[in-house]
């Protein structure tokens, strides 16, 4: 399904109030490898944090890890979403396009997990895309699917969601989910990464891929006024093309990086609203 604008929808004023406090630290922090992270043997120092606003931005990561964000039982759905904040490889923009992601999420039921990963593009980095960044959200989506009786998740119904370059993380594990662990550490890298949905929020130019019906399906949503997101809709005629369910929104006079921020214009603060639609007109909230 297609969409170049959405209705008008409010983000109720309770997330607002939310927002203010983003409260990270309020949540349990799970290292994605306990004994380290494989690449990262060496690296120390504490993870860099800057504030633009009221964004925290974080660069400096040698310690993988997932926020974790669990709904009241008595609204959870049982779905569950690993979230991966953009920056250019080279930062993460933790707050609007994590932790207020993650809890708009849990308050509406869906368990959120925001993924700090190893960052390729950073000054002086030796980490890479493919070698660390992706096998960091392989790791987290096997370590929520091995945990999932545990935190209360339908192993079945786990997805990924990045904005921009995390989009295009997300992508990456949706479409290399059979990669194969070369040096499985536990049994926690035994378990399938396969996601079972990709929303993919103004993600940069996608590869050159074959998609089939196997591939996991999609949400995409971006700005009418992104270059950086211009090639999605090519994306998204790639995907109904190989037979893959997929849902494309674009909000004309919209740029990059709007995330979800209480200044966002009515119309695109609804997106995520739009992102729970789809959800359950796939069955994802209801297993069905």
């Amino acid at each position: 399904m297609f969409h170049w604008r959405a209705h008008l929808l409010m983000i109720p004023a309770v997330v607002g109030a939310a927002w203010a406090q983003t409260p990270a630290t309020q949540h349990p922090i799970v290292l994605l490898w306990s004994a380290g992270a494989p690449g990262s043997e060496g690296k120390a120092g504490a993870e860099k944090v800057r504030m633009q606003q009221d964004d925290q931005i974080v660069s400096g990561v040698h310690s993988p890890s997932i926020t974790v964000y669990l709904p009241p039982k008595s609204k959870t759905t049982g779905a569950a979403v690993i979230v991966a904040p953009g920056g250019g490889h080279s930062e993460l923009w933790i707050t609007h396009e994590g932790y207020r992601v993650a809890e708009w999420l849990s308050q509406h039921g869906i368990a959120a997990f925001v993924l700090k990963y190893r960052l390729a593009r950073e000054s002086g980095s030796s980490y890479t895309l493919l070698g660390h960044e992706l096998p960091d959200m392989q790791r987290a989506i096997r370590t929520v699917r091995a945990r999932s009786a545990e935190w209360g998740i339908d192993p079945n119904r786990i997805g990924v969601m990045g904005f921009s370059a995390g989009a295009e993380l997300s992508w990456l594990a949706a479409t290399h989910y059979d990669d194969p662990v070369e040096h499985p550490v536990d049994e926690v890298d035994r378990q399938s990464a396969k996601p079972a949905f990709q929303a993919l929020i103004y993600p940069p130019a996608a590869g050159n891929v074959k998609y089939s019906k196997d591939t996991p399906q999609a949400f995409l949503a971006c700005g009418g006024d992104d270059q950086i997101a211009a090639s999605l809709p090519d994306l998204y005629k790639a995907l109904k093309s190989a037979g893959v369910p997929a849902e494309l929104h674009i909000y004309a006079g919209v740029g990059h990086g709007f995330g979800v921020r209480e200044t966002n214009p009515p119309d695109v603060a609804g997106w995520i609203d739009r992102f729970r639609d789809w959800m359950f007109d796939r069955g994802l909230l209801t297993g069905k």
